[in-house]
């Protein structure tokens, strides 16, 4: 698994959430701040030895997958799909 499946994934993921009317504010600053970590993170040569605040990027974006389940379940899944990216990079 490369870092531009990863990117690419990301870029999909934000072109729903731009095309997303029902998605608040506060959730899109949310994801906004773990895709900007999570590039971060791929970026640099020491990417596993760093603490993000808020906890590790996977965690973060689980938790917003199980809040979008019920309304949003293909984005819910799209976000699921990141985290298995992320675990596969080991991020």
């Amino acid at each position: 698994m490369d870092t531009q499946s990863l990117r690419d994934h990301l870029t999909q993921l934000r072109a729903e959430l731009a095309a997303s009317a029902s998605v608040d504010q506060e959730t899109r600053v949310l994801l906004g701040d773990i895709m900007r970590d999570i590039i971060r993170l791929t970026e640099s040569p020491d990417a596993g030895a760093q603490a993000l605040p808020g906890g590790a990027p996977a965690e973060r974006l689980e938790g917003i997958a199980v809040q979008f389940e019920a309304d949003h379940p293909a984005f819910a899944a799209n976000i699921r799909r990141l985290v298995d990216l992320l675990g596969k990079l080991g991020v």
